[in-house]
């Protein structure tokens, strides 16, 4: 990952320890340079103060004296030449014989100001002065001190600053290759460090991703007694109080929102049924205001009149006791306060009976009732039900009769020890966008005609509540030349009449 810790502690290490053999590095190639310079005039000023300390040339012959001056001159590699005010460069020195006339002839030179030799003044005095020259005999670069002591004697000191370069390019060199050793050896222990730290926090990253996500199985078991090994104790006592108490809340939850589904259900229903019944309700109610405030006024003086008027009001009132009763058995069924008595009974008998009860409205509608089943089929269901749904079948059909006007009952053996009965009539397929909606309590499709044969829309309602009390399926299916209403119940034999085609053919049609 781009911005882990782990990357981050790597790279910051490496960083500090770049930056430090770097600023290391930096420092000894720009100021090691000076600080050996500085050193070096140190040196000579140091050297300097011991003689100046001394009564020379009365101690020129002591012991003390010169056993200190050549240690100092040895150990900085220095050459000296003292001289008498006559510039007498006899009185003592430490250097060769050619390093004693040189010094003489500078000291001469420098003390009466005739030296030709570039030379790079560092420290001037009242009593010496500090110089950098590069003699032109030898191409050599010397730090040079030269001056008067306290009792007028002059002396010259210098040292060559090869040796200056020398150790400055070695100790750079040096540092060069201890500086990549340091960094690989940084970068592999920036590594290791890292992932010894990190190892543990992507542990515990990866079990709180996972605790997100609701895995409460997820625990951290690197163990331990640091800080991280107490975070992950603690990670794993949360997930176990996490997962008890989501525990808790979706059980809490999902007997609330049962409870708040089940109100919303119920404010809905009752919303709903006030609605569809006022709505119902309201045209009976006018025309039996109506017609009773005209036989109060006696607006008709004639017997035929007011026999109209009386069956008007009772034709009515029936339609209106018809919808009450109707909405009183949907209500008990909806609300599952009905019993359902499961019963084996001949379904072909019951389906007769219905047919035999509604030969007169067919005959008076010119219709041909089809049902050609005569062995008994068993059904498990119950039977007074069951009757209900057929008779509101049929008379659904009756109501909706168009062209040929004929209604054809089957019973059909389904695969699964299943009978499906179908009730079709010939007539407008319903619209597909109703298909659907039709099962819906006060629900029509065509609301002029269900009123002009008194309907109220609660029949296939009443059908859906009954199947679903049953636990089985019921539908409808449109045709070119009408609509099927089907319902399904356990029971019965398997037979081979189970074709359909988008026309539905009719006894003694011809199959095309």
């Amino acid at each position: 990952m781009k911005h882990s810790i782990r990357n981050r502690i790597a790279v910051a290490i490496v960083a500090l320890l770049l930056f430090v053999l770097g600023t290391s590095f930096l420092m000894n190639n720009v100021f090691l340079e000076k600080y050996y310079m500085v050193q070096k005039e140190r040196s000579l000023i140091k050297v300097y103060t011991l003689i100046n300390s001394y009564d020379l040339p009365n101690s020129y012959q002591e012991d003390d004296f010169q056993s200190n001056l050549e240690l100092l001159c040895n150990r900085y590699n220095i050459r000296l030449v003292i001289s008498d005010e006559e510039m007498n460069p006899e009185l003592w020195c430490v250097s060769s014989d050619q390093d004693k006339s040189l010094l003489a002839g500078r000291l001469f030179a420098y003390h009466y100001g005739v030296s030709s030799y570039d030379k790079d003044v560092l420290i001037k005095t009242d009593n010496y002065t500090v110089q950098k020259i590069r003699d032109p005999f030898n191409e050599q670069e010397y730090l040079e001190i030269w001056g008067g002591l306290d009792n007028s004697y002059n002396f010259i000191m210098r040292l060559a600053l090869d040796s200056i370069w020398d150790s400055v390019k070695i100790s750079n060199e040096f540092f060069t290759y201890f500086a990549i050793a340091g960094v690989v050896f940084g970068i592999i222990l920036a590594v290791w460090l890292s992932k010894q730290i990190t190892k543990p926090i992507q542990e515990l990253t990866d079990l709180s991703k996972r605790m997100a996500d609701l895995d409460f199985e997820a625990k951290y078991t690197r163990g331990g007694n640091d800080e991280i090994a107490q975070l992950g104790d603690h990670f794993n006592r949360m997930s176990d109080k996490l997962q008890e108490t989501i525990s808790e809340l979706k059980t809490a939850n999902n007997e609330l929102q049962s409870d708040i589904e089940k109100k919303e259900q119920i404010d809905e229903m009752r919303k709903e049924f006030l609605s569809n019944v006022s709505h119902e309700l309201k045209t009976p109610i006018a025309l039996i205001q109506g017609y009773a405030e005209g036989l109060k006024e006696c607006i008709n003086d004639d017997p035929e009149s007011r026999e109209f008027y009386c069956e008007v009001i009772m034709d009515e009132s029936s339609k209106m006791n018809q919808m009450v009763k109707k909405l009183l058995t949907l209500n008990q069924l909806e609300f599952g306060n009905d019993v359902v008595t499961m019963e084996r009974f001949d379904l072909v008998s019951l389906v007769k009976g219905v047919i035999q009860s509604a030969s007169i409205l067919a005959q008076q509608k010119e219709a041909k009732l089809l049902f050609n089943e005569e062995e008994p089929v068993y059904v498990w269901a119950d039977e007074f039900k069951v009757e209900e749904v057929v008779t509101n079948y049929i008379s659904n059909a009756l109501n909706h009769l168009e062209g040929e006007k004929v209604i054809d009952v089957k019973l059909i053996h389904e695969p699964g020890n299943v009978i499906r009965t179908t009730v079709f009539n010939t007539g407008k397929p319903i619209p597909e966008e109703d298909l659907d909606k039709i099962w819906i309590k006060f629900y029509k499709v065509d609301k002029a005609r269900t009123r002009e044969y008194g309907g109220s829309g609660i029949g296939l309602s009443i059908v859906k509540a009954i199947m679903d009390s049953f636990h089985q399926k019921c539908g409808v299916k449109n045709y070119d030349n009408g609509v099927e209403f089907w319902f399904e119940l356990d029971g019965g034999e398997k037979c081979g009449n189970s074709g359909k085609d988008d026309q539905r053919l009719l006894p003694g049609a011809e199959q095309s």
